[in-house]
């Protein structure tokens, strides 16, 4: 292998260069004495590999996977209207007015957001969602760090039930034409199980941070009200639209075989057509950055494999004895990437060298990948989002209280998940 690489140019390691740089960012969450994010440091290191490579813009457009750029648009337009109809807060204050005892609220509340994040973004569910849990907690007298620490988990576990549950299953899906019906089926029960124990954690576990000795912050209860001002009011009008549309596109993604980027096009074309919400309005909750972040990283990922040194490694590799679309090689890799670079980031890396594993090596990459995102508290954007909100609200999650959820609930999951495939190999 030594001699394969000293045979590469001045150019490919110049794109080298910039791929790690690249990743690094994704790492760090941006480079350091710049003012750039994830989505600055992919468009950046895009750019970089165009002009190193003397690539033509038409190439890297086609590097682009424009199904995968399109369903994830699609489905931020709908996650938008549901938001702006003000349906995420309104099923959680309907939940939360059941007269049900702390640990069934709690399961609820995390079957509700597993739902949701299910069919809608796991980003939006918690955005919406998290200063309403919040306020019903403190209202009740109860500590709410489980039950906003169980939204994150939830809703990253959730997510992982379909192949429009978040950003890395859209792009698994679209890439290896994994059938939806098919990937509900085998995906469906391992979700379930996590969901369950995610709850049995916090309702009885170290992680109910709820009881009479349980350490935790116990904050003040706000003013009825306090950090209502930004949750849209419910409008039943936008609502009912907003789920029919959703409800027509799952019964096509099910039992059909019509292409689900132009499905979901069509129907955010129906939503963005209203004489009550202007498109501005639904357009300015679309995650922009993000959909930069995957064309850069679509850009970077490809001029790097065009230098043939990922190919190289994956062959070392196999010669080893590793081969990466084995479960037990992609389990290791899957979580270890997603919690270094973010999942999207490693589901890019990985995808090219999934070899022959097929429908059951996808699978496994994006339930790992979404599993594996509850370990650490910056291993998602949805546990960020969640830990954001609630300090506004004067509750702190902090990596530590996190971790005492995460870690062990990602290890039962990932274990779920490794015997699920292994069942049904």
């Amino acid at each position: 292998m030594s001699t394969t690489v000293l045979q590469h140019t001045a150019t490919d390691w110049g794109i080298v260069a910039v791929f790690a740089t690249v990743y690094l960012g994704m790492f760090l969450g941006g480079l350091p004495r710049l003012k750039l994010d994830r989505s600055g440091v992919a468009l950046l290191g895009a750019i970089a590999v165009i002009a190193l490579a003397g690539l033509p813009v038409e190439d890297a457009a086609r590097a682009i996977d424009l199904p995968t750029m399109v369903l994830l648009f699609a489905f931020m337009v709908v996650s938008a209207q549901m938001r702006l109809g003000g349906f995420y807060g309104a099923v959680t204050r309907r939940v939360g007015a059941m007269p049900l005892s702390r640990n069934g609220l709690l399961a609820a509340l995390i079957g509700v957001a597993g739902a949701l994040s299910a069919v809608f973004s796991n980003d939006i569910v918690c955005l919406a969602m998290t200063p309403v849990v919040a306020r019903l907690c403190l209202q009740r007298g109860l500590n709410p760090l489980p039950f906003l620490i169980g939204l994150a988990c939830a809703a990253n576990i959730g997510s992982a039930a379909t192949l429009i549950g978040n950003p890395q299953n859209m792009l698994i899906g679209s890439v290896l034409q994994l059938p939806f019906t098919g990937y509900v089926r085998q995906a469906l029960p391992p979700v379930v199980i996590g969901l369950l124990l995610l709850w049995g954690w916090l309702a009885f576990g170290p992680g109910a941070m709820g009881g009479a000795n349980a350490r935790g912050p116990r904050p003040r209860p706000l003013p009825e009200g306090a950090g209502a001002g930004e949750e849209p009011a419910f409008d039943l009008w936008q609502t009912a639209k907003g789920l029919v549309v959703a409800g027509a596109l799952m019964l096509v993604f099910l039992f059909t075989d019509w292409p689900r980027d132009v499905a979901a096009l069509v129907g955010a074309g129906v939503l963005l057509l209203s004489r009550r919400l202007h498109s501005a309005h639904v357009m300015g909750l679309v995650d922009w950055p993000l959909l930069i972040l995957f064309m850069g990283l679509f850009v970077v990922n490809h001029a790097f494999e065009s230098t043939g040194l990922a190919a190289q490694a994956v062959a070392w590799l196999g010669v080893q004895g590793v081969v990466l679309s084995d479960p037990g090689p992609l389990l290791v890799a899957s979580a270890v990437l997603s919690n270094l670079v973010s999942n999207v980031p490693a589901v890019m890396l990985l995808l090219p060298h999934l070899g022959g594993g097929g429908e059951q090596a996808g699978v496994m990459l994006a339930l790992v990948t979404t599993f594996a995102g509850n370990l650490l508290l910056v291993g998602s954007i949805a546990n960020l989002i969640v830990a954001d909100l609630a300090r506004q609200q004067g509750i702190v999650i902090d990596w530590k209280r996190h971790a005492l959820t995460g870690i062990p609930v990602t290890l039962a999951t990932l274990t779920v998940v490794w015997a699920w495939m292994r069942l049904v190999a």
